[in-house]
């Protein structure tokens, strides 16, 4: 297939050699010269000299919309992929087309977070505890972290929209969220006008306490969950993939590439039980929005 990046940072270099070792034809949309790819400047001048059959937007979060819109607007009906957030707000959409469109959540396809979904599917959740933090300086070795979108508001960074991964394996898991309360702001040195702390609190359909810690300020890094059901406690850890069920450990072995692999089959082949919808998209971005309303007037907001 002939699939179009567009944007070409981290993530997009990781997208493109991810299609290239299932045997697609990647081209991309970035201002950098990149070699041994074919190049675009603007989207309109690469859809004028191709045709493609998948197109992910992974540019800053704040330019999503745009490049969504735009092409629509140019008639591209394909596959699509946005990065995660899916928007930097919520959108008026006015008719967009927005059918054969998803959302790169690809921690739905880890291993861990699978084994988790199997295992609490048909049980009662009590209660749920995340907590992920990593250094932001240590995210993207080689670049500038103050440069990066995540340190910039405008750009649609902020520990909230880039750590999102947790609101929404959280509500596949547990069910939609029924309100949230929330404290999150700039607490550190970093230089960077992004909130770099939220603590959430949130009920949702399935589970009555959800406690959520993120932050940009972790040396070590860490992406646990401990969710507590009927008969018994999982706490699982994302870095070292580890699962500990009533105090038994096992490691699951994961190559850090294959749950973008699996994701990108998944939307390929149309086997759509796990890639997030983009209305389960949107719902994240609400629910964003509602947290960052919660922290400002320290109230509980209300779906």
């Amino acid at each position: 297939m002939n699939c179009l990046i567009v944007g070409y940072g981290s993530i997009g270099e990781r997208h493109a050699s991810i299609l290239e070792e299932l045997e697609h034809v990647v081209h991309v949309v970035t201002q950098r010269n990149v070699r041994d790819i074919p190049c675009y400047k603007t989207i309109p001048e690469a859809l004028s000299t191709s045709e493609f059959d998948y197109v992910i937007i992974c540019n800053e979060t704040a330019k999503h919309f745009e490049s969504f819109s735009r092409l629509r607007a140019i008639g591209y009906q394909g596959k699509t992929l946005i990065e995660k957030p899916l928007f930097h707000k919520t959108p008026e959409l006015q008719g967009l087309d927005v059918s054969s469109t998803f959302v790169a959540y690809h921690l739905r396809f880890h291993p861990v977070i699978l084994e988790i979904l199997r295992l609490i599917n048909a049980k009662r959740i009590l209660t749920i505890h995340v907590y992920v933090g990593q250094y932001l300086p240590d995210w993207r070795p080689g670049t500038c972290y103050s440069k990066s979108y995540s340190a910039s508001r405008k750009a649609g960074g902020g520990v909230l929209r880039d750590l999102s991964h947790e609101l929404d394996y959280v509500t596949w898991f547990a069910g939609r969220w029924k309100r949230v309360a929330a404290i999150g702001s700039k607490v550190s040195d970093l230089c960077i006008d992004s909130d770099d702390v939220f603590s959430l609190l949130l009920e949702t359909e399935r589970c009555a306490s959800v406690t959520m810690q993120m932050t940009y300020l972790d040396r070590s890094p860490r992406r646990e969950i401990i969710i507590n059901v009927d008969d018994g406690t999982l706490k699982a850890d994302l870095f070292n993939n580890t699962l500990e069920i009533n105090g038994k450990i096992s490691t699951i072995e994961v190559d850090r590439n294959k749950p973008y692999r699996d994701m990108h089959r998944a939307i390929l082949t149309d086997d759509l039980k796990c890639p997030c919808s983009f209305s389960e998209g949107i719902e994240i971005v609400n629910l964003i929005e509602c947290a960052e309303t919660a922290a400002k007037d320290r109230t509980w907001v209300y779906h």
